[in-house]
């Protein structure tokens, strides 16, 4: 279970992160944040309450005293506090201040409406800090062809199969670590995504061809995983930090290390290829992607430069001469 290793959790905290794993249905890495973005927050408030030394590291604060007193006394000028602790000192960023509040306000939440141990809700009135809209960082289709152009080594095949699954279904980099192949029917993909949640994808020709050519290589003997589609040089199921390390040297092959560029950007870009090539409607795109609400997937609608001046050259009026 995805909160059995958080042994420094103290009671009233776990039971929280046990409610997210089995009630709500997080997935383990999403447990995980709440649980450092609420180590943070108390580490802080026994700082700033003069509760350890003022010598402590800051990283070696120990939160697993934490009790129910201590969080009765938190008030609303405690978060905005810590809300200032962590733009100046921790020089965290909009987004990610944003995301801790969601933790925090959940957590309280938590408490006051489902275990009933708060009778008011101290940081109810927490406010978010506003985040600027980014548009998703992706690659052009011609980089796409360049990054698969730039394959080549003893596993050629196996990063080859990667990438294109990548860039073609737009599946979480989780999600392709965990796929077995037996869960391949000719083209259909069964896969586990956020929160446990099963979805089919559909595969086409060249995902097709690229997953034969790598079945017609991958090792079969002293497989640890013999379900396991991609496997690793040590004949395991292929780790997530191999897989960022295979897709980040392609990209520096090809120009683009050290951009912004990423595994999750090739999710990005297939998205976005499939909604400004492909026409695909925002709603099956959302379904494609396994996002929970459509507001996620809507980030994906925003236009191009191309579009932009397509639109303009379409004016009927483009042509007029005087």
């Amino acid at each position: 279970m995805a909160v059995d290793c958080f042994k420094e959790a103290p009671a009233v905290m776990y039971d929280f992160l046990l409610y997210l794993n089995t009630v709500k249905n997080k997935s383990p890495n999403t447990v995980t944040e709440y649980y450092l973005d609420l180590r943070t927050f108390f580490r802080y408030l026994k700082q700033a309450r003069g509760i350890v030394s003022s010598e402590t590291d800051f990283t070696e604060i120990d939160i697993s005293d934490v009790d129910l007193d201590l969080i009765k006394t938190v008030t609303l000028d405690d978060a905005y506090r810590y809300m200032l602790f962590l733009q100046n000192e921790r020089k965290n960023t909009a987004v990610t201040r944003s995301r801790k509040v969601s933790s925090l306000t959940a957590y309280f939440k938590y408490l006051t409406n489902r275990q009933m141990l708060l009778s008011v809700n101290p940081i109810e009135s927490l406010e978010r800090p506003k985040t600027g809209k980014r548009l998703p960082k992706y690659l052009t289709l011609e980089q796409c062809y360049d990054l698969l152009n730039a394959v080549e080594g003893q596993y050629k095949e196996r990063d080859y199969c990667i990438l294109v699954l990548f860039l073609n279904c737009g599946m979480r980099l989780s999600e392709l670590c965990s796929i077995d192949y037996n869960s391949i029917q000719k083209n259909k993909l069964t896969i586990i995504g956020k929160g446990d949640k099963e979805r089919t994808i559909y595969l086409n020709q060249a995902c097709l061809d690229a997953i034969a050519a790598y079945m017609a290589v991958r090792p079969n003997d002293k497989v640890k995983d013999k379900y396991a589609l991609f496997i690793s040089r040590n004949n395991k199921r292929i780790s997530v930090k191999t897989v960022q390390a295979m897709v980040n040297k392609y990209l520096e092959k090809i120009g683009l290390g050290g951009q912004g560029y990423s595994v999750h950007k090739l999710r990005h870009t297939a998205a976005t290829l499939m909604y400004q090539h492909g026409g695909v409607d925002i709603r099956i795109l959302k379904e494609i992607l396994g996002h929970a609400n459509l507001g996620t997937t809507e980030i994906y609608t925003h236009v191009s430069d191309t579009q932009l001046e397509h639109a303009i050259e379409s004016n009927p009026l483009a042509k007029t001469k005087k």
